[in-house]
């Protein structure tokens, strides 16, 4: 099972003036396989600490002086190890989190020795001691599930993995291609982007055993609740798993979560949840111009889960439900391909950066008048906004408001259809003609999206 993340590492690897990296990223998602990975395939002599499993190493990096660091994992070993042939690998950091601010003394005085770290729940760790790592002096790499180029290679799928590549529009896409790659999409809806669920599918194909590795990998984020903090209630996150795939694509209520619990607990727990990369927050942005994170309204939000193959187990999800387009449009009300594309949507930004997501909405006082675009992407300068059809059509009602008053030029349906670019027309409410490109690009071609839009 290869990973895209594995060309990042390459190249850091031997650049010059290369810097410690941190794997940022949700437990199961991969973080440790992808530094085994590397060390394999680059014949390294791999270090591999870990601070959860032997809290006693943290001893190690009482000095500043990697030599002397360096001198006692020998020591520990018991075999001498050539900084310049070796990988230092520590591993779920955040279990003791100011060994964090030791790894800028690397950079500085041993720069011939690459080192990582990774941890699940190291986004509580990084907020505590954040002042103790100097900026410059460490590197971030943030590892997502899965996306389905990567689902597709690992079905040893790589002729449509360069079709998807290489896919340009005036392109005939085949029928039988788009009709195989539309299969293979539900079956990433279904199974998702978690490693042990896809291997386990590939080994059995058996949806019964995929889903006990599911139900194995939701045991083990909730196992984790009690390191969260004393003032986050494990009960309210529980609850908080359960219902976020039950409202996939509205508007995030506080109160619908538990109804009795205290609005600062439920706001708590949620922020714990996205801390630890279980899910992510979509936000509201007018949409005026890019950066889209510079007019956010903290009043609206939507939410996603960690991955869609787990939100399609808590739903009960199964692949004769969505065997066509037809089928995908009435599971959850379409919901679940809102949450497939946004978690694509994340793996599309660059590795070294947090993935951030948002949408737009209009509230009027008029009855009717309300509008929703259900992502908004940047674009070099430009917002440009995505609207998600499960079936191959459907109403473009929110995209003309949208248009109309950003007065844009170009647009986005993910659906599942045919790619496809057409020019769009209709009359304003003010009596003037608007007209905008609508390019259609099938799920499958997600990850692409930057491209087809350039």
């Amino acid at each position: 099972m290869e990973r895209t993340a594995l060309t990042f590492l390459h190249r850091w690897l031997h650049e010059k003036g290369r810097l410690p990296l941190i794997i940022r990223g949700a437990r199961q998602v991969g973080k440790t396989w992808v530094v085994r990975r590397l060390a394999e395939l680059e014949n390294r002599d791999l270090i591999e600490l870990n601070l959860e499993l032997e809290p006693e190493l943290e001893s190690l990096f009482v000095k500043n002086d990697p030599k002397a660091v360096l001198l006692s994992i020998e020591d520990i070993l018991n075999r001498k190890v050539d900084p310049s042939k070796a990988l230092l690998f520590i591993d779920e950091i955040q279990a003791k989190p100011h060994v964090i601010a030791k790894l800028r003394w690397f950079a500085e005085m041993m720069p011939e020795l690459p080192v990582i770290s990774a941890g699940s729940l190291l986004e509580f760790a990084l907020g505590t001691y954040v002042m103790s790592v100097p900026v410059g002096r460490i590197e971030y790499l943030y590892l997502e599930p899965l996306s389905f180029e990567e689902f597709l290679m690992a079905h040893q799928k790589n002729g449509f993995v360069r079709l998807i590549k290489n896919f340009q529009w005036g392109d005939e896409l085949p029928s039988i291609a788009h009709q195989q790659l539309t299969s293979l999409f539900h079956e990433y809806i279904i199974v998702g982007g978690m490693p042990a669920a896809i291997e386990k599918w590939i080994e059995t194909r058996s949806l019964e055993e995929v889903g006990r590795v599911h139900r194995r990998i939701v045991s083990t984020y909730r196992e984790d609740f009690t390191k969260y903090g004393a003032k986050v209630s494990p009960e309210l996150m529980n609850k908080m798993i359960h219902f976020i795939p039950r409202s996939l694509g509205e508007k995030f209520v506080y109160s619908h979560v538990d109804k009795a619990a205290p609005l600062y607990a439920v706001q708590r727990a949620l922020t714990a949840l996205q801390k630890a990369r279980l899910c992510h927050i979509v936000h509201s942005t007018a949409a005026n111009g890019v950066p889209l994170a510079a007019e956010i309204n903290e009043k609206f939000l939507k939410v996603i889960f960690v991955d869609v193959g787990l939100c399609s187990a808590s739903l009960e999800l199964s692949l004769t439900q969505i065997g066509s387009t037809e089928d995908l449009t009435l599971v959850n009300k379409g919901a679940i391909a809102e949450q497939v594309t946004g978690q694509l949507l994340r793996t599309v930004f660059p590795l070294t950066q947090n993935p951030q997501l948002y949408y737009w909405v209009r509230l009027h006082q008029e009855k009717g008048a309300s509008a929703e675009i259900d992502y908004v992407i940047a674009q070099g300068t430009l917002p440009v906004p995505i609207e998600v059809k499960a079936g191959a059509t459907g109403s473009l009602k929110s995209l003309h408001v949208f248009m109309e008053l950003k007065k844009l030029s170009k647009a986005v349906r993910v659906c599942s259809g045919i790619p496809n670019i057409s020019q769009i027309e209709f009359k304003s409410t003010a009596s003037t003609t608007v007209r905008y490109e609508l390019r259609s690009i099938p799920f499958y071609l997600l990850g692409e999206i930057h491209r087809l839009l350039a």
